[in-house]
């Protein structure tokens, strides 16, 4: 497995680029590959015969940023959260702030509702006693505080966690590759 900083730097790496660029680094695309084909070499299965460069990487990455893109332009159409978080807030009273985020929070909630389908990670009441298995999943379950010791660990839930159950984002119209468009700008003509 790759170690916690290697991937939360090929996170942030990621982010950024897709952001900038709408690529995943040629390096960490590499590093990637090669990790699945070493994997699949040792447990003995068949190895995926891609390259960085190859026509399925691309598309399944292309595709990916379409769908990013997609769900950033419908939490914007629907609760203005793009607008709201490039705003500087810092002049706005508690009150206005409050109401504000109020309407932002509940349209937003409901652009979620309507196209993901979430489920706790551990469903089970936070601040309650839980015990985490061997064998748990890293990027399903982080270990805080005191770590020690091998699974099964003690400890209390801090936070449930979120997994995506499902994902019904409408269809994206044919040929719409490479999408950076969050929200169109809007002009008003006089």
């Amino acid at each position: 497995m790759i170690g916690f900083w290697a991937r939360l730097s090929y996170a942030f790496r990621c982010f950024f680029a897709i952001l900038s660029s709408a690529e995943i680094p040629q390096d960490i695309a590499s590093a990637l590959i090669k990790r699945v084909a070493e994997t699949t070499a040792a447990t003995g299965t068949a190895a995926p015969m891609a390259t960085p460069r190859s026509k399925t990487v691309d598309t399944s990455v292309a595709e990916s940023v379409d769908r990013a893109v997609q769900m950033l332009g419908l939490l914007q159409r629907d609760g203005r959260l793009i607008d709201f978080l490039v705003e500087d807030v810092t002049p706005f009273p508690d009150a206005q702030l409050g109401a504000a985020v109020r309407s932002i929070h509940t349209s937003c909630r409901q652009v979620l509702e309507r196209y993901v389908e979430l489920s706790p990670v551990i469903d089970s009441d936070e601040d309650q006693p839980v015990t985490v298995p061997a064998g748990f999943d890293p990027a399903a379950i982080k270990l805080v505080g005191n770590v020690a010791g091998k699974p099964p660990l003690r400890g209390v839930l801090r936070h449930r966690g979120w997994r995506v159950k499902k994902v019904t984002l409408p269809s994206l119209p044919q040929g719409s590759t490479g999408r950076a468009i969050v929200a169109p700008a809007e002009v008003e003509i006089l």
